[in-house]
């Protein structure tokens, strides 16, 4: 979503303004006790709580724009008056917790109700502060918070809401990548509750919405080749999509990748930490064909491995190591906290590793699947860091995103692919080609990944 720049009023901010005491003053609290500012807080969110549920969309988002958008001066209004209090305390961060609970408690409930455009409604009238409504200066500490926030991240957060319910239309090549972006937003403790079970909730909605499309256009394509028959093509991998599904699930080999990691962490399990970590580079690197390339990454993995924690080498590995040496891993194969891509990462794509990569990546969670969050994040991280750039420009890395989400879509959801080989090649094709193999899917029985324990 785009947001047209507008011309916003100024505001200045200085304690000791006389009409600042003034309007202190004026304020008529109707209590003896100083009320907390939870207790303030609390009186806006359960204002907004009852307001949702009983009136329409169009009432709402007018009580949510006298308070924050165009702040009316109303003091019968109970909700007001806590706001005032709010601001009163000069504390811009409460300031924008109150907002960004009061976003996303509308957010849940119009979602838990299907009110889509509301919540589209909702972040559109955020940019409306225009130059000729004047805002009285009583009032320039809201304004002048609002117009931080949205041009802040909290506001780039709360968009993300607004094109998920835009039917598809991704204003940006990121915008399809939307699921991994709302990682963060869920995993920052930081964040208020209702916002992490929005971000998780939408999360999970658009992954379920990929993997179902994705097995759809896979059975459309097998059974309506035609195409008007077809279905939509949920990736950005145009027509080889098909091909590359055929090659991840052929990728496997005689072992499926789930059963290796259930077979490595069963033999490695009373290790001590040096010799897990020289047991976890040869199942990393198991199936690298020997070429140049590979060599050096098999070389640099190794080395990685060697450095980390040296000084806990003699102790058995457990839980805990497993998990910081996989969070560990994941950050050199991809990006260390919102820095720059690894060293690892650009050589893998720049001498077109891409698949062996993903391949990684997914043999790593397999082992700890309590990293994928980690690694999602990163993700998010990549995306962000390349997303300043168009398109055309970094169609590698946009690539990396697709045959991610594919992989961790065919290997770790309730949809198994299989590859069933034709009697014979078509058109004299070599019997490698992946057009001599029809793709099907099914319910996977049990997908659930349930490595050996290890220690605690």
């Amino acid at each position: 979503m785009t947001t047209t720049k507008h011309q916003h009023t100024k505001f200045t901010d200085n304690s000791t303004n006389d009409e600042s005491v003034t309007f202190i003053s004026s304020i008529e609290l109707n209590t003896q006790a100083r009320r907390t500012l939870q207790e303030d807080q609390q009186t806006i969110y359960n204002f907004l709580f009852i307001l949702v549920r009983k009136k329409s969309s169009e009432l709402v988002l007018q009580e949510f724009r006298k308070m924050f958008i165009e702040p009316v001066y109303d003091l019968n209004s109970e909700p007001l008056k806590a706001l005032y209090r709010i601001v009163l305390l000069n504390n811009e961060t409460e300031f924008i917790n109150t907002l960004k609970r009061c976003c996303y408690i509308l957010i849940n409930n119009w979602d838990s109700t299907r009110q889509y455009q509301a919540i589209r409604n909702l972040v559109e009238i955020f940019p409306q502060r225009i130059s000729h409504y004047a805002v009285p200066l009583k009032l320039y500490r809201i304004g002048n918070w609002m117009n931080k926030f949205v041009n802040s991240k909290d506001f780039e957060d709360l968009k993300v809401f607004a094109f998920r319910y835009d039917e598809g239309k991704a204003n940006h090549w990121s915008d399809r990548y939307t699921s991994y972006l709302l990682v963060p937003q869920y995993i920052e403790s930081n964040n208020p509750a209702e916002q992490r079970q929005a971000a998780q909730t939408l999360a999970k909605q658009l992954r379920d919405k990929f993997k179902l499309d994705l097995a759809m256009y896979t059975a459309r394509s097998i059974s309506s080749p035609t195409k008007e028959n077809a279905a939509t093509n949920p990736t950005g991998l145009g027509e080889e999509l098909l091909d590359v599904i055929k090659i991840l699930v052929a990728r496997q080999g005689e072992f499926k990748y789930n059963e290796l990691a259930r077979i490595f962490i069963k033999q490695t399990h009373n290790l001590n930490y040096e010799g897990f970590k020289l047991s976890l580079h040869k199942y990393l690197t198991f199936g690298f064909t020997e070429n140049p390339t590979n060599t050096n990454i098999s070389n640099k993995l190794l080395e990685k491995l060697k450095l980390l924690n040296p000084e806990y080498e003699g102790q058995k590995i457990n839980r805990l190591f497993l998990l910081k040496t996989c969070q560990f891993l994941i950050e050199n194969l991809t990006i260390a906290y919102q820095e720059y891509p690894s060293e690892l990462f650009i050589l893998f794509l720049s001498q077109k590793k891409t698949l062996t990569l993903v391949i990684l990546l997914l043999k790593i969670v397999l082992i700890c699947p309590n990293s994928r969050t980690h690694l999602e994040t990163c993700i998010a991280d990549l995306i962000r860091h390349y997303k300043k750039l168009p398109e055309q420009e970094c169609q590698w890395v946009i690539n990396f995103v697709e045959i991610f989400n594919l992989a961790f879509t065919i290997y770790t959801e309730d949809v198994e692919y299989n590859l069933v080989k034709l009697d014979t090649p078509r058109n004299n094709e070599s019997i490698m080609a992946t057009e001599n193999y029809r793709l099907f899917s099914q319910v996977r029985l049990n997908t659930k990944i349930e490595p050996i324990k290890l220690n605690q």
